[in-house]
């Protein structure tokens, strides 16, 4: 008799035990919608996160091939208020400086004009993409301390960035000749400005030497000693075309004419 007591006790202890346990369930069911709408909030704030972060690294992803600033992100702003300046001139360009396989994938796959590259480093690290340029011939790996492997007015217009900043004056005078004469159009030069770091002490294997920031006048200097002539009109319509495209760059531009 006791056993059975003690059996309905706790049965009945037992079936007490599941009101509490109904409540909650009960409750849960009650705040799911609410808890629902938090959870769909939570996702949309990580999502809007995430493709800002996607989107505005983009250019701290490319400039950090060079430390802490990058003109090869600033060709690929700068390309469409370029093409507003020079129009159906600008057909076949090429670009030249670090990470031209990144330049000449987006001009290409833009399609507006045709490009070629030369990466003037060695390109080990590469992915699959680019050692696809390169086994093709559209993006070739080459000093250009010397002559470029191409014939004069080759390409309409001549693109140069990260690779002069690099460069002593002494080879300045033997490879802006050189882009020069393989362009039909122009040359557009792309350097930092003073103050602007570049290659880390890590990097300085790769580069050979820390980049010199010069100033605007300097260049212009440099380009009258050498009998450079730069390109007033294009600079003049450029200042212009990136003021309507609200464009602002973070790199010095120059123009310069291709030899007559």
């Amino acid at each position: 008799m006791t056993r059975r007591q003690a059996s309905s006790t706790r049965r009945g202890g037992g079936g007490g035990g599941t009101f509490p346990l109904s409540g909650v369930l009960h409750s849960k069911s009650k705040s799911s919608p609410l808890f629902s709408i938090i959870l769909v909030l939570l996702g949309a704030f990580l999502l809007i996160v995430y493709a800002c972060g996607l989107f505005g690294g983009r250019k701290n992803f490319v400039s950090r091939v060079e430390g802490d600033s990058s003109c090869t992100f600033e060709v690929q702003s700068a390309f469409p208020v370029l093409k507003n300046v020079y129009g159906d001139n600008m057909k076949n360009v090429l670009h030249v400086g670090p990470e031209s396989c990144s330049v000449v994938s987006i001009l290409l796959r833009e399609g507006e004009v045709e490009a070629w590259g030369v990466e003037p480093y060695d390109i080990e690290d590469a992915d699959r993409n680019c050692k696809a340029l390169v086994q093709k011939g559209i993006v070739r790996v080459a000093d250009i301390k010397f002559p470029l492997p191409y014939r004069a007015k080759s390409f309409s217009h001549v693109i140069i960035s990260d690779a002069l900043d690099y460069m002593s004056p002494k080879y300045l005078n033997k490879t802006l000749p050189e882009l020069v004469r393989v362009s039909a159009d122009g040359v557009v030069i792309f350097a930092g400005y003073p103050g602007q770091q570049r290659a880390k002490v890590s990097q300085l294997s790769k580069f050979g030497r820390p980049a010199k920031m010069r100033s605007s006048s300097w260049w212009k200097q440099f380009f009258s000693e050498t009998n450079f002539e730069e390109n007033e009109a294009a600079d003049k319509k450029f200042e212009q075309a990136a003021s309507k495209m609200s464009y602002s760059p973070n790199c010095q531009i120059f123009h310069l004419n291709s030899y007559k």
